[in-house]
């Protein structure tokens, strides 16, 4: 009875992977599907990073099994539903939380079920046409004593013929500061010899610095996905934690993620952002203002600004005052100092621009409706005679022009049109600042960069074209100012504290090669891992000091079945 139950378990295993494998070849499934209940499965591969890509060298597509997650309104329990009713509609959203691991012993039972069906001598399973799945991983929650955290099976072939399973087994213990419990490499060459009846082994020393760190602001962490790491490789690795040689290869990986606080050009992305929402507002009817940055709200500012220009048309102070020209140039730089020296502030903002400066601190509808209240009122009395760059066809710019001849046309001020002229003169500011920058750096020519500025499509799509100029900005930016690295940031470096080190120990080849891989890491090296379920050393402090750099030690072993 027990067997039955087996084979129709492998049956039913083998119907939903080969199911899933045949939908990813067309493309990746979005949503994981689910297996008996307890169990969901993920097939990730091409453009999505392998979350045990540090322990397997397979490049294809993967199986990832882990714990389902259920809707608390879905009888997830009955076992009758179709097999059309298996997929999203029964599990969590990705979202919602991290993934959740097996335990060990469902871990075990299904790697035991995806060898059964991947065995060509297992013709009582009654599978025609056996089909060479794809690599099997499974998440496991480390209440085994070995504690682990995965376990993998890779089918072996030659040709279309399933030869053999290579089985992994990932462990860790940590975190911990103690490095008498770091192994010896000896040892552990000598301990796969053993294993794998092997003569010579082959080493191979991989380390991890990180170069840029989280930011703190204000004593708060900034959460981030930006980081520069250097990743250096080396062969023969002599001892366990060795500083790696000057012969060892070193490769710069640079992950930037678009508003990053730390970021020279912060500034101008917050300014890109409210472009952003007024381009949202004019779409949906609802506009998100931002927190104002100004002590003076933007009346008081526009009125000031106004009150200056009506002076130097009336004569006073003709050339205009310093220190005014300094902060109108402070104000509309929106960049760190760190790279005025490649973003340099321009000297000839005109009259919407410098308007825009002002402005852009508006916190209510209400308050942009003042704001160009003023400026028509303004310009309908000849207060002012302000000059604006040719070629700009927002309605502001019209209405100056016109001024100009002693006559503009009414502008009702309601419903969307104050947020339409706020938004244009602030997109053709925005617009000459990057490209400006991209022309004087002769990192582009005006015919390039006619894509990004044209006129010719709406308002929504004009913003989100100048968007991507910003997030080639920031990588321009990263690329000339962060990796002129300061000595705190080149300090790792000399005194040999690597965020990951590790070895591989390896004997064969091609499909015959068996790996061992020893690391530490100072973060978990399992997303579904927690330092409550890793082990002695969760509690772990050297003399109850928090100045000792804490290691989780991972191992990677790796045996083969051959099937006769």
């Amino acid at each position: 009875m027990a067997a039955e139950r087996r084979r129709r378990a492998a049956a039913e295993l083998y119907g939903r992977l080969l199911r899933i494998y045949e939908e990813g070849r067309e493309s990746t499934p979005e949503h994981p599907c689910l297996f008996e209940t307890d169990v969901e499965i993920c097939l990730i591969g091409g453009s999505h990073k392998s979350p045990i890509e540090r322990f397997w060298n397979g490049n294809n597509m993967i199986y990832i099994l882990q714990k389902a997650r259920h809707n608390e309104g879905s009888d997830a329990m009955e076992e009758s539903k179709p097999d059309d009713a298996i997929c999203a509609s029964e599990l969590l959203p990705k979202e919602s939380s991290g993934p959740v691991a097996l335990s060990v012993r469902r871990a075990k039972q299904l790697i035991s079920l995806y060898t059964m069906v991947q065995n060509p001598n297992m013709t009582h399973l009654n599978i025609s046409d056996l089909v060479v799945l794809p690599p099997l991983w499974i998440r496991c929650d480390g209440s085994d004593p070995e504690h682990t955290c995965w376990l993998g099976a890779e089918p072996l072939k030659a040709g279309n013929r399933i030869t053999g399973i290579n089985f992994y087994m990932v462990t860790c213990d940590g975190p911990t500061a103690d490095k008498t419990y770091f192994a010896n490499l000896e040892e552990l060459k000598m301990a796969h010899k053993m294993k794998h009846h092997s003569s010579i082994v082959v080493t191979k020393g991989f380390a991890q610095y990180e170069l840029i760190r989280a930011a703190v602001i204000e004593d708060t962490i900034v959460e981030s996905e930006s980081n520069i790491y250097v990743d250096i490789t080396w062969n023969t690795v002599d001892k366990i934690l060795e500083t790696p040689p000057l012969v060892s290869a070193a490769t710069l990986n640079i992950t930037l993620e678009s508003g990053d606080p730390r970021s020279p050009v912060y500034q101008l992305y917050r300014e890109l952002q409210f472009l952003l929402a007024l381009a949202e507002g004019l779409k949906t009817g609802v506009t998100e203002w931002p927190e104002p940055l100004e002590s003076e709200s933007a009346v008081e500012l526009v009125q000031e600004f106004l009150t200056d220009l009506k002076k130097k048309l009336d004569g006073y102070c003709i050339s205009g005052s310093k220190n005014e020209t300094e902060k109108i140039k402070c104000d509309t730089a929106a960049v760190d100092s760190s790279i005025k020296s490649i973003f340099s502030e321009r000297g000839d903002l005109d009259f919407a621009e410098q308007l825009w400066c002002k402005i852009r601190s508006v916190s209510s509808y209400q308050e942009l409706i003042e704001c160009f209240t003023l400026i028509i009122k303004s310009l309908e009395r000849g207060e002012i005679q302000p000059w604006i760059h040719q070629g700009s066809s927002s309605l502001l710019s019209k209405l100056i022009q016109q001024s100009y001849h002693g006559k503009i046309e009414v502008v009702s001020l309601s419903g969307i049109t104050p947020i339409q002229m706020l938004l244009e003169i602030g997109l053709d500011k925005m617009k000459k600042d990057y490209v400006s920058f991209f022309i004087g750096q002769e990192l582009a020519t005006l015919t390039y960069l006619d894509y990004f500025v044209s006129t010719s499509v709406d308002l929504q799509e004009q913003v989100h074209r100048v968007q991507k100029l910003h997030h080639m900005l920031e990588i321009m930016v990263s690329c000339t100012v962060l990796l002129q690295f300061k000595h705190e940031n080149l300090f790792p470096l000399t005194h040999d504290h690597p965020e990951i080190w590790k070895v591989d120990i390896s004997s064969g080849h091609g499909q015959k090669e068996v790996k061992t891989t020893w690391q530490v890491s100072t973060n978990p090296p399992v997303k579904h891992m927690t330092s409550n379920n890793t082990g002695v050393f969760s509690d772990s402090t050297v003399n109850g000091s928090n100045e000792e750099r804490m290691y989780f030690i991972t191992m990677a072993k790796c045996s083969q079945v051959h099937f006769t």
